[in-house]
C-alpha cells in the first residue's frame, strides 16, 4: 500500500463531490478493514484470468468525458488508463467492445433521476471520446440500461467467440461499471483495471470498488491488467 494511500485525492471526479478531507483517512482506513475481514472470512478470493478475454469500455463519450456538459466531469486519467489497455489488447488482438447510451429523448427521460439539460447537438454528445480511436473493426454496442448487458446481444457476441474473462473499463463506477460486472460475473471471469474505472463522487467510487472486488470481480492495477494482456500469444478464433 502506498504510504500516503489514506489521504491521497482521486485525479478524477468533481471536486464538489470529493470527501472531505477529514474524512478521507477514516473512511479509507474502514473500508481496508472491511476487505480485510472479509478476506479472513474467505470472502473476495481471486478468480483470475481466463484464456480467452475480452475488452469492454463502458460509456466513455463525450457526454461523460468533457466537464463543460451537463453530466461531464475530469475523467482524464481514467481515459488514459482505459487507452493503455487498448493498446495492449490491439496488439495481441483480442475482441474489444465499446458501450454508448442510445440517444432516445423518452428513453432517457423515462429511466434516469436527472432533469436533462443538452446544449448543442445531443447526438455529438453521445460520440465516444476521440482519444479512444475506436477501429471500425471494434464493436460498438448501443445501450439503454446501466448494464451493458441488459436488453443487447453482448452476452451473444462474446460466447460466439468462446469468451471466458471479460475486462471491463469506464464509467461510473457506481451505476454502469457496477450493473455491467453484475450481469458479466454470470458467465464470465470479471477483471477491473482500478485506474481505468472512475465516476464523479469519489465516495460512490470507492465503495462500489471494494464492493466488486469483494463479490464480483479483480481489481487489478492498469499496469498488471496490461502485462497479463501483453503476455498472451496465438489468440486465434474458437475452433
Amino acid at each position: 500500500m502506498k504510504k500516503n494511500y489514506y489521504d491521497e485525492e482521486l485525479p478524477f471526479g468533481s471536486k464538489e463531490l470529493r470527501l472531505p478531507r477529514e474524512l478521507r483517512r477514516p473512511l479509507l482506513k474502514h473500508l481496508q478493514e472491511l476487505k480485510s475481514k472479509y478476506l479472513e472470512q474467505n470472502w473476495g478470493k481471486a478468480s483470475g484470468f481466463g484464456k480467452r478475454p475480452a475488452l469492454i469500455v463502458v460509456d466513455l463519450a463525450r457526454l461523460w468525458t468533457d466537464p463543460s456538459t451537463q453530466m461531464g466531469t475530469v475523467l482524464d486519467s481514467v481515459v488514459e488508463a482505459t487507452c493503455c489497455v487498448l493498446e495492449a489488447a490491439r496488439n495481441v488482438k483480442i475482441p474489444i467492445f465499446f458501450t454508448a447510451l442510445a440517444y432516445e429523448p423518452r428513453v432517457l427521460l423515462n429511466n434516469f433521476k436527472i432533469d436533462w439539460h443538452l446544449t448543442g447537438d445531443p447526438h455529438q454528445l453521445f460520440e465516444l471520446d476521440p482519444r479512444l480511436k475506436r477501429r471500425s473493426s471494434e464493436s460498438i454496442i448501443y445501450k439503454r440500461y446501466a448494464s451493458a448487458f441488459k436488453g443487447t446481444p453482448l452476452l451473444q457476441l462474446l460466447a460466439a467467440q468462446g469468451i471466458d474473462t471479460l475486462i471491463v473499463t469506464g464509467v461510473s463506477t457506481s451505476h454502469c461499471i457496477y450493473a455491467t460486472c453484475r450481469d458479466a460475473v454470470e458467465s464470465f471471469r470479471v477483471i477491473v483495471p482500478e485506474e481505468a474505472v472512475g465516476e464523479r463522487c469519489e465516495i460512490m467510487h470507492r465503495v462500489n470498488l471494494l464492493d466488486i472486488e469483494i463479490d464480483l470481480g479483480d481489481v487489478l492495477s492498469t499496469q498488471e491488467v496490461v502485462k497479463h494482456v501483453q503476455n498472451l500469444k496465438n489468440f486465434a478464433p474458437p475452433q
